[in-house]
């Protein structure tokens, strides 16, 4: 499972990350950002890729977990 650091990186970067991130880890990534823009256009890419989320908090950050 690759952990992808998207914190302080502005849209659309976050989204080109973890495109290229499950690339690799089709299985699923855990992707943190630190802004609703990044998590609403991060997850809006992933779901329609097909992939289940769940959300944390990490401190003031968010952990998207994406799962196929």
């Amino acid at each position: 499972m690759e952990r992808i650091d998207a914190r302080g990186i502005s849209c659309p970067q976050p989204v080109l990350m973890a495109k290229n991130a499950i690339e690799k880890s089709p299985e699923g990534i855990d992707i943190l950002v630190d802004n609703n823009t990044a998590k609403n256009n991060v997850s809006r890419f992933l779901k329609n890729q097909g992939y289940k989320l769940e959300y944390e908090n990490e401190g003031e950050d968010i952990l998207i977990k994406a799962r196929k």
